[in-house]
Parts: structure tokens; sequence; C-alpha cells
């Protein structure tokens, strides 16, 4: 009887101990919770983002990890909704334990990540969605992002399009968190750079809408000088898809985020439009340096294709996260965090920093217009031009600001 009540009392004790600890590996593993949509239109970018991380990733524990530790990491898709991406931040932190969360392309999911990064006190990197909320209005010290947000494609934007003749525009885009977030941000910056231009309209549609023909048709008759559209994740595949069986890059100019993308292009082939004004913050082909020729020759070898920009930011996720280890010097959050603020690493793009004001990385903006070239079965970028990350970033104190 008394090995018996031995025997139970020991098995509540290792059970207890499992719920504490419920990995064997964790104390000699850093993991990596990754939640991001993995079903639907916008696994076009979630999958680079993921294959880029992975990359870093073997990489890094090639040559022996971190601090002695191997990086190991779990997916969660989050279907593209924000309530099923807090719900999966809950499971990978108080059941996977996870030491980092990851992701998420939905701006709406990203925010209620964030939320919650918050007041678990756990490090969020935001690899794809954009929402200049992310770090602006609701960044604190557990957030960072390692993307482009809206309001700096809304400021090199403008830049670019201030240079043109174009006053009459148009706005269109999908209804959601990152349409309306990029748009606003474009015209806003647009219109204090040149005050005397117009908005004849906008038109927005719902999320993974196919049929563009009526938003098209619409913009094309109001007779803007320029088309501003805003269209995010897959729905920039349609949208070019839509303006080319229309032949509306022949009748008016189009700017779109992503255009000249290959995540974009690549799945068109030569079906995409030419002609149309798009930009990125990574083009395999551009800039034509070591680094970046490694970086692609590397991705090929592995995933058989080319990377497009969200390939970038899951990659260099994946340095950040290992070089702010490095320099804390133990595993230890609030540690890893204080290494990460202001931490400089070089990448396929040159040298990015993490801003230790905001948590937003420097990422420098490529723009170009989409066309034909020999060599390759799907549209590029042409005539490329290069905007820095400090020349177009908003500055801290304008972040700051935007902080309550």
């Amino acid at each position: 009887m008394k090995k018996s009540l031995f025997f139970v009392t020991f098995l509540f004790v290792l059970f207890g101990l499992y719920l504490v600890c419920p990995l064997s590996y964790a104390a000699d593993t850093i993991k990596v919770g990754i939640i991001d949509t993995y079903s639907g239109p916008a696994t076009t970018y979630t999958q680079d983002v993921l294959d880029g991380f992975t990359l870093a990733i073997n990489q890094i524990n090639a040559k022996g990890g971190v601090l002695g530790r191997k990086i190991v990491f779990v997916t969660r898709d989050d279907k593209f909704k924000p309530d099923i991406a807090l719900s999966m931040a809950k499971e990978l932190v108080l059941r996977e334990r996870v030491d980092i969360l990851m992701g998420s392309t939905n701006s709406g999911g990203a925010l209620a990540i964030s939320d919650f990064a918050k007041k678990e006190k756990i490090p969020f990197i935001v690899t794809d969605a954009k929402s200049d909320k992310i770090v602006g209005e609701k960044g604190h010290r557990y957030v960072f992002n390692a993307n482009e947000n809206t309001m700096m494609i809304g400021k090199a934007t403008a830049r670019a399009l201030a240079k043109k003749p174009y006053v009459k525009y148009w706005i269109m885009g999908e209804d959601y968190e990152f349409g309306h977030a990029c748009a606003e941000a474009i015209w806003n910056n647009l219109k204090a750079l040149k005050p005397n231009v117009q908005l004849l309209g906008q038109s927005w549609r719902k999320v993974g809408e196919v049929d563009l023909t009526p938003y098209l048709s619409g913009a094309l008759q109001a007779g803007p000088d320029c088309i501003i559209s805003a269209s995010g994740g897959g729905g920039v595949v349609n949208f070019l898809k839509s303006v080319k069986a229309m032949g509306l890059a022949q009748k008016v100019p189009i700017y779109q985020h992503y255009a000249t993308d290959t995540l974009a292009l690549a799945p068109l082939g030569l079906e995409a439009p030419e002609g149309v004004m798009g930009s990125s913050s990574y083009h395999f082909y551009y800039p034509n340096t070591p680094e970046n020729k490694a970086f692609v020759e590397e991705f090929r070898k592995v995933y058989k294709k080319y990377p497009g920009s969200t390939a970038l930011y899951g990659y260099t996720a994946g340095m950040f996260i290992a070089k702010a280890y490095q320099k804390a010097g133990k595993v230890d959050i609030e540690w890893f965090i204080d290494a990460l603020e202001g931490l400089v690493i070089d990448s396929p793009v040159g040298k990015l920093e993490m801003r230790a004001c905001d948590h937003q990385v420097t990422l420098p903006m490529y723009y170009g217009v989409t066309k034909k070239v020999p060599g390759y079965d799907f549209l590029v970028g042409s005539d490329m031009i290069t905007v820095p990350g400090k020349d177009y970033l908003p500055t801290c104190e304008e972040m700051m600001k935007l902080r309550k």
C-alpha cells in the first residue's frame, strides 16, 4: 500500500514538473512560435517569410547555434483572421512555452498578438504586417517590426509620385487595415508635398474579391491622371491580372506597392501587365551586390525559386534573433530586448538597424516599372530607384508622438 502511494505521489510530482517545463529539450534550445496565414491567397507572401527564416536558422544552427543552443520553431495558421491569430499566440506562449513570437501578414492579427505580447512580456517580431500602428500608436517595449510599415510606404511613395506631373488621383484597394492605412499614408504625404493634387474618389472591395472589373472601370471613368492601388498580400496578384485583362496600364498610370515584387509577378509569368509603377524593399536582382547574389544563390539552391521581398523579412528576422542573443550573452527576455534595440546586422540589402526608439528596421525602398526582360519567364522591375531608409523613415520624434 505504501509503495503504491509513493508511486502515485511520484507520478504527480513528475506531472507537476511537466507543467512547469513541458519540453525536455527546453533547456538547450531557443524556441520561436510563428503565427501566419498558411492557407489562401496570402500564402504567396507568407511561405517566403517562412522559407527565409528557415534558411537563416539552418545556417545559424549549422554553426553551433546561439550560446550553445539550437534555435527551433513551430508554426500556426491564423487563416488571416485576427481572433485565430490571438488564440494561436496564447497557445504558443502558455502551452508551447515559446521564447519569441513571430508573424503575421494580417495587420489586425499582428496588433492583437502585439497587445497579448505586451501583457505577457514576451518579444514579438512582426515579419509582414505593415500597419504603422504596430510600432507607432500601439508600439511598446516587446514588439519589433522587421518589414516596412504603411507610414514608410506612404512617405517614400509620396516622394516618388510628387515628382510626376499627375494632379488628379483615384484611390482603390482592399477594405482592411493595410489597404486603408497604406492609402491614407500615401495621400496625406503626397498632399503635403504637392498641395494642388486632387482626389477624385475612392473605391474599396472585400479582401479576396475576384472580379475587379466594376472597380477598375469606375476608376477609369472618373478620368484620373493616376490610380493608386492599395492591395495587399495575394490581392496584388489578382489586381495585376485584372489590370492586364483590361489593358488598363496603357490607359492610365498605375501605382501599387509590391507591383514589382517577384512574389506578385512570378505567378503571372509573362501575362503580367507592363508599365505598372511599383515599390518593394527587396528584389533578387537589385541591388547587384555580392551579398545579395550570395543570398539568392543559397535560397535558390534550397527552394528552387527566386526569393521575394518577404523572404528577406524572414531571413533578417532570424539574423536579428541570433545576433541579439549573442549580444545579450544569456537567454533572458529583458536582456534580449535590450540587445535588439539599436542592433545592426549585415543583410543582402546592406546594413540594417533595428531602431532603439521605435523598434522599426531601417529598410531601403526600391521603385521601378514592370517590364519584360530577356532571361526571365516573368516580368521584373526596370529603371530602379533606391530610397535609403534614412531618407524616408519617420523620425523618432514623429513616432513617439503617435504613442499615447
